[in-house]
């Protein structure tokens, strides 16, 4: 009966969009990938949905407190060009040419399309969503709800310059209300320079839709960020070059993304939200490492983890996959807190912060034996 009532609401407020025939990716009002992807059938699907509503493992969210570095706007303000913040699952704050940056914002409460159900936060963002500067633009990967959040876009509407998007992630932008003016909207390989940063929409391997209608109406895309030292108005500080996989399974692309663009400083790769049973549309770990090294990335950054329990792994599974392969492949690999500044041109190797949730309950317990762990 919730479930029902979520689709519903999902139907009534996200209509279909206009389509887009003449992308190659497009064929018969919808987008796809090169790829198709393999047939469920009914029985998987159902089987899929009864684990993840009934047989969900406790380890899926975190037993404490997630630490958080909490933000001001002036510390914001007051960064170096070149910093990055990590606001939870897939929301990075980027300044760039003192402008900042952010992508696939969402300040919601829980990714769902009603807010008394669905995957709830583990923390909230280190900043207020009203607390933020002004931002110079926001890049948008794809419409799903942990990704591109309704309430979030109407309030920075206010206060952005511009909003990149896939193809039909901005027509839904434009109905919900966002000044057509401020909507760019790019096929894959497509893209725009603003003020000596370069933004290119680059392939991916997932699907799109809202609601009960519209899947695969819009397109999803990954991104590719490039401040150009050879602007007239660029730093000393040499070339930085960006990757934002957004959502994605494994695929070929990131080969010729890599062969296009890099090698990139830090390529910020989906790592969480998988499972043996959906590997087209979202990456395992191992896969996660291998995208970053056919893109030819320095750092690693894992995303998309941390914030939502929106798969059956442990909730800090994600990180310390990647850790594991880090050493047994010898990558360079940056897992900061959520708030924690990030350095662009020069990366640290961030603390284990996830092991202090589970080392922090685990000493409660000990120290009081009626301690009972956060729900």
């Amino acid at each position: 009966m919730l479930v029902s009532a979520c689709l519903l609401s999902a139907a009534k407020t996200n209509l279909p969009v206009n389509g887009h025939p003449a992308s190659p990716q497009a064929a018969d009002g919808r987008f796809r990938n090169p790829a198709p992807k393999p047939a469920d059938g009914v029985a998987k699907t159902l089987g899929i949905v009864w684990n993840v509503l009934l047989n969900k493992p406790a380890t899926t969210v975190p037993k404490g407190p997630v630490p958080v570095d909490t933000l001001t706007r002036a510390e914001l303000e007051a960064a170096p060009d070149r910093s990055l913040f990590r606001l939870g699952h897939s929301t990075m704050l980027i300044k760039l040419r003192g402008g900042f940056w952010i992508t696939d914002p969402v300040f919601a409460e829980r990714a769902s399309p009603v807010q008394w159900m669905g995957p709830k936060r583990f923390h909230a963002p280190p900043i207020a969503l009203a607390d933020l500067p002004p931002l110079r633009g926001v890049i948008l990967s794809h419409d799903h709800y942990d990704h591109l959040d309704r309430d979030t876009v109407m309030q920075l509407a206010k206060t952005t310059g511009v909003f990149l998007t896939p193809l039909g992630v901005g027509d839904r932008l434009i109905a919900w209300g966002v000044d057509a003016a401020k909507v760019r909207q790019f096929d894959w390989w497509q893209g725009t320079r603003i003020e000596g940063v370069q933004f290119t929409a680059t392939p991916a391997q997932h699907f799109s839709g809202r609601g009960l209608f519209d899947g695969n109406k819009t397109l999803w895309a990954s991104w590719v960020i490039v401040d150009d030292a050879n602007d007239a108005n660029a730093s000393d500080a040499g070339t930085l070059r960006l990757f934002f996989s957004g959502d994605t399974g494994y695929f070929d692309g990131f080969k010729e993304i890599g062969r296009r663009f890099g090698p990139f400083d830090v390529t910020m790769l989906e790592t969480g939200a998988y499972d043996p049973q959906w590997p087209y549309v979202h990456m395992q770990p191992e896969q996660t490492v291998q995208a970053h090294q056919d893109l030819r990335g320095r750092w690693l950054l894992p995303v998309h983890n941390g914030t939502f329990d929106l798969a059956m792994h442990g909730w800090q599974e994600p990180f310390e996959r990647v850790v594991t392969l880090n050493g047994e492949r010898d990558i360079a690999l940056t897992t900061p807190r959520m708030g924690e500044r990030l350095d662009l041109s020069a990366p640290h190797v961030a603390t284990r912060w996830w092991r202090e949730v589970e080392a922090a309950t685990a000493l409660a317990s000990l120290l009081d034996p009626g301690f009972e762990p956060a729900p």
